[in-house]
């Protein structure tokens, strides 16, 4: 039984990437419509659905603007580059006119992107890379940040780069460099410091090593999502809710510092399949002793969806579902408070093309006090369309919740 009085609770839980097109091998379903999602088809039967836009006309498809979106913040107000939300993360203060950008380590194999992610290198093992590249190439203009496993920062002074145009390299996998080297004002430079990190790289111990046992090596770094320090309202002074975030990805961390945030750390969350499952779902339950809302990100769907592999998209939308969903979901109804469950990509990232796209994503919302379904029956891209909710932006959906009578 509901208590009464009890102040609402509220669990968003987003699974990066999760949305796709439909897939041949499947008999023509997405990864959704295949893989059993016992937890989210409740949610889906006995909520309400529909769908969500997530990336604002003008924007690129990237999991800053998508999951800026679903933390309740409109990326046109908020928005100013990707690696500044993880320069707070990583506790990097940035002056006005320092230009953060994310620095990838990445595997070039004969002037192509062969792995944007260089095997999902340890983070160990990178810091060290890392640290490297400092020793070697930092000026009084530019320094490099260890990061989590091949996401890494890069920091220029005087709006260096402030203008420069790059592209993420998880969407020119398996093309040649030339045409997408950094470009435009001090293209030149950047574009020399990628060539120039290959010579300190190649050789390295560790890549000597990771080649001896058929890793991907690191040997090269691509710089993208540059941009200044953004300027966040607090969530609470915007939705009057205390609230917290639970991800192993420095983004996400990131859009949390700035957005007031409590940012909770879990030991094994390294944003793969292997990840800290039971540990962020634990986290969840605790945080929710003392603040109004958590949102729980799982990074699994959208790595499996860059590389392209069917197998383990499924794996990771199946580990979302019974591993994150379907545990906080028995906590809700168990709790005995009313609580709210919010569950959605940040945006489709199709294994057919190994990018995200920023076609709309489904999205589900659950009351455990009212029993008001509509005609979705099951969680997917193509249920939700029979959803109630229709069509919303993204940056409302915390509003919407709040605001819920």
């Amino acid at each position: 039984m509901l208590k009464t009085g009890e102040a609402m609770k509220y669990a968003v839980l987003i699974g990066d990437g999760m949305a796709d097109y439909p897939i041949e091998e499947l008999g023509g379903k997405t990864i959704l419509q295949a893989a059993r999602t016992p937890a989210m088809d409740y949610i889906a039967e006995h909520g309400k659905a529909g769908l969500a836009k997530t990336i604002p006309d003008g924007f690129p498809p990237g999991s800053d603007v998508a999951n800026m979106s679903i933390l309740g913040y409109d990326p046109a107000v908020y928005y100013s580059g990707r690696a500044p939300l993880e320069a707070a993360s990583m506790g990097v203060a940035l002056a006005p006119d320092d230009v953060a950008f994310r620095c990838n380590l990445i595997t070039m194999d004969h002037g192509r992107i062969k792995d944007y992610s260089a095997g999902h290198i340890s983070s160990d093992e990178a810091k060290i890379l890392i640290e490297t590249l400092d020793t070697e190439l930092s000026t009084e203009e530019l320094n490099f940040y260890p990061g989590i496993s091949y996401r890494h920062l890069m920091v220029a002074r005087r709006n260096l780069g402030a203008e420069t145009e790059c592209t993420p390299p998880h969407d020119i996998t398996g093309k040649r460099i030339e045409e997408y080297l950094p470009r435009g004002k001090d293209g030149e430079f950047f574009s020399g410091l990628i060539e120039a990190s290959m010579v300190v790289l190649e050789l390295h111990p560790i890549n000597l090593k990771r080649i001896e046992e058929d890793k991907n090596p690191a040997n090269s770094i691509w710089v993208w999502g540059q941009g200044h320090t953004p300027k966040f309202t607090q969530f609470q002074e915007l939705y009057g809710i205390t609230g917290a975030i639970i991800s192993a990805v420095d983004l996400l961390k990131g859009i949390g510092i700035c957005a007031g945030l409590e940012v909770i750390e879990v030991p094994g969350a390294t944003g793969y399949l292997d990840t800290n499952y039971e540990g962020k779902a634990s986290a969840a339950f605790e945080i929710l002793k003392t603040r109004d809302l958590v949102f729980v990100h799982i990074e699994a769907p959208d790595e499996a969806g860059h590389e392209g592999s069917l197998e383990k998209k499924l794996q990771a939308v199946e580990d979302f579902d019974s591993r994150i969903v379907a545990p906080i979901l028995k906590h809700a109804e168990a709790s005995g408070e009313p609580f709210t469950i919010l569950i959605l990509p940040d945006h489709p990232t199709p294994i057919s093309l190994k990018t995200h796209t920023r076609d709309p994503i489904p999205f589900a919302i659950y009351r455990t006090d009212k029993d008001e379904p509509d005609e979705t029956k099951v969680f997917d891209e193509e249920s939700v369309k029979k959803g109630s909710l229709g069509l919303v932006k993204a940056s409302d959906l915390i509003g919407m919740l709040v605001r819920a009578k």
